[in-house]
């Protein structure tokens, strides 16, 4: 297994956590003196928590389980430490993780509609979205290593 592939999947054990806390979009009323919030995953799903669980958990699995269980899983296979026979599903889990971004861009457009909200996108949303298509593409790479 390439050494650099390994270096780079275990960069995004450090880079996704870091994401989580990042500021995804900034929101607010469109009006002078009012400032805008910054929204992140962590704040984004402490509020869900305490309005919609059924929601809140569907963020949790693909914001945050699925993300992290897929890095590692690849992980673990590049080390030798499970077999590549998991590799499907953990690629399978990696899309999951990319559902999020989509979820996050509709409810960019949705406040985008409404008349007096101001929306702007924050780092942590291209942060967010390069750790889940980097990790679509370590594993992509991992599989492809492995057949040989």
């Amino acid at each position: 297994m390439s050494r650099a592939l390994r270096i780079f999947n275990l960069a995004l054990l450090v880079l996704v956590p870091v994401a989580w806390f990042a500021p995804l979009l900034r929101t607010g009323i469109d009006l002078p003196l009012f400032g805008l919030t910054d929204i992140s995953i962590v704040s984004g799903l402490q509020a869900l928590w305490q309005t919609d669980v059924l929601l809140a958990l569907l963020v949790t699995f693909l914001a945050i389980v699925a993300p992290l269980a897929k890095i590692g899983g690849v992980a673990l296979v590049q080390f030798g430490l499970m077999r590549r026979r998991v590799l499907p599903v953990l690629n399978a889990l990696g899309r999951w993780a990319m559902a999020d971004v989509f979820l996050i861009a509709l409810y960019i457009v949705v406040l985008k509609g409404v008349g007096m909200t101001r929306v702007e996108t924050g780092w942590g949303l291209y942060l967010f979205t390069f750790c889940v298509l980097a990790s679509l593409a370590s594993g992509h790479l991992t599989a492809r290593r492995e057949k040989r």
